[in-house]
């Protein structure tokens, strides 16, 4: 029940992005996203709560970075680029297998909500690990959580898995703020041609048979991986970039979203 919801201090809102499978590239849309909202002058926290496998770190380049640790287990999270950061990945050795049940993962979760010095944020984006699991549930049961964002590709296998998302969200009475289409299409760096590798529209046609926005389409090319892989993510990297402009037209959907459901966040 949304009453048994703790709201977490200094925090005005948590989005939630999610995705009904691994493979779709949520937590490259998770981070472009926060670094869109903070670039809308937003203060912004990012948590990787991909527990099992967590790439934050990686995406943005501080993959060797370790938090402050206060008296109380009190976490300091890392900054970078302007956002606060917290991942699983920042307390591992990046060779060993994370193999944890479900009670263990529970309890990471919820001491990365509740045992973080986040300070002041506007919003709290969250990276859910893929799929419908016991962390993506603690998480929104414990909460609340504004909306959530799902991750999706055009193929027909990855809009099944949407519907699973949307299924995990009304479950908790969370409102899903809309779809974002990942891979859309692919971008040939050579001559500019646009092809559907993955089919065409799946996305949009999902979105309108489960009554939810689309929030933009985000295009297979070369230039998004390798910023990821660079740790300068491509929103901070080429900001004047088609994709990065995807983002920020998605962050502005974000806001808008939120807006219409009573959730303000702009600071004008």
């Amino acid at each position: 029940p949304s009453e048994e919801r703790v709201p977490l201090p200094g925090i005005r809102r948590i989005l939630a992005v999610a995705s009904g499978k691994g493979g779709v590239g949520k937590s490259t849309v998770a981070v472009n996203l926060a670094l869109a909202l903070k670039a809308r002058g937003l203060r912004i926290g990012l948590l990787d709560a991909d527990i099992h496998g967590p790439s934050v770190p990686l995406m943005m380049g501080v993959p060797e970075a370790r938090p402050r640790m206060l008296e109380e287990k009190k976490i300091i999270p890392i900054e970078r680029f302007g956002l606060s950061l917290v991942s699983m990945g920042f307390f591992l050795d990046d060779r060993s297998p994370v193999i944890w049940r479900g009670p263990m993962v529970m309890s990471i979760v919820r001491q990365f909500l509740k045992d973080v010095v986040w300070g002041d944020l506007d919003v709290l984006v969250v990276d859910l690990p893929p799929g419908t699991g016991d962390a993506q549930l603690t998480l929104l049961q414990e909460v609340p959580v504004a909306g959530g964002v799902i991750v999706t590709t055009p193929q027909d296998v990855a809009l099944q898995d949407v519907r699973r998302g949307i299924t995990m969200f009304d479950t908790v009475q969370t409102p899903v703020l809309g779809i974002v289409e990942n891979m859309s299409e692919y971008v040939c760096p050579h001559c500019g041609t646009r092809e559907a590798i993955f089919g065409s529209d799946g996305g949009q046609q999902e979105a309108q048979a489960l009554d939810v926005q689309l929030l933009g389409k985000i295009p297979l090319v070369g230039e998004l991986r390798t910023s990821m892989d660079r740790g300068t993510p491509l929103v901070v990297d080429q900001p004047a970039h088609p994709v990065s402009r995807a983002f920020a037209d998605i962050a502005e959907q974000v806001m808008a979203a939120l807006d219409r459901r009573g959730h303000r966040i702009r600071t004008d």
